[in-house]
């Protein structure tokens, strides 16, 4: 299980792909860990350098006591890169991921050369509302929200489906209600309208139209702030296509890749 140390914290990632082709990096969702992209990996195109991670809090990650903020959330996914010596890459980036995703563009054009912002925006809620998860999961741990947060995440259709959600569930309830609250905390915390708004790099816009999280219209309006970017909807999906539109979102991605030059 590959760890990288970056002094204040380790983080686990995995690599996979062709170790000499063009860089694609994967940032997940809030509550999540990284094998939240296992369905879309063995869709893309062939000659990528596929880097996904767990972020603080997340997965096998450390995880410091809580809140976290977005700055710290930024200079993990920096330190990373340069960890594994990264430049030019397509960076991913779902709900937190995204937001993410955006601070890295601001502060390290470096390394990214094109954009995907998935099921995210520049401010996501009002703080008070991320404050009455936090006190939730204080109480009552990752279940006090489990059911909320999949209807949120899916759709009903997908929900009677219990041989699909449970996977979910279960990595929903495994993550640490530490990293779960810090990370609450720095979405709280954080607004990027002003910053993504002079972002100037190939960027893509994922919506599902089913998305309780992040409406099409909230990601619309995001992407919108970049100039020259695109937007797609997949249709039926939820929070997570790269879950319940696997082959939707990898078709998307995909074309993203080719029409940048990056395979």
């Amino acid at each position: 299980m590959p760890m990288a140390d970056l002094g204040d914290i380790a983080l686990h990632y995995r690599e996979d792909g062709d170790p000499d082709g063009a860089p694609l990096v994967f940032d997940n969702a809030l509550g999540t860990n990284l094998s939240l992209w296992d369905k879309v990996l063995p869709l893309l195109p062939n000659g990528v350098r596929i880097i996904r991670y767990d972020m603080r809090g997340h997965g096998a990650s450390d995880c410091p006591p809580a809140p976290y903020t977005m700055g710290a959330l930024v200079r993990d996914a920096e330190a990373l890169l340069d960890h594994l010596k990264v430049r030019d890459c397509v960076f991913v980036g779902l709900s937190i991921g995204g937001m993410v995703a955006q601070g890295l563009a601001v502060k390290r054009l470096d390394q990214m050369r094109a954009l995907v912002l998935s099921n995210t925006a520049a401010k996501i809620g009002q703080p008070a509302m991320w404050q009455d998860r936090i006190a939730a999961v204080r109480a009552g741990g990752l279940a006090a929200l489990a059911d909320a947060t999949l209807e949120r995440w899916f759709s009903k259709r997908f929900r009677k489906d219990e041989t699909r959600l449970a996977p979910i569930r279960q990595m929903l309830l495994r993550t640490p209600p530490e990293g779960y609250m810090g990370c609450s905390a720095a979405i709280a915390g954080t607004d990027f309208y002003t910053p993504t708004s002079g972002l100037r790099l190939p960027t893509l816009g994922i919506a599902g139209s089913d998305d309780g999280s992040t409406p099409p219209d909230l990601v619309r309006e995001t992407v919108d702030l970049i100039h020259g970017s695109k937007f797609h909807l997949i249709r039926q999906a939820g929070h997570l296509p790269c879950i319940d539109q696997p082959d939707a979102f990898a078709q998307a991605l995909g074309d993203f890749l080719k029409e940048t030059g990056h395979v």
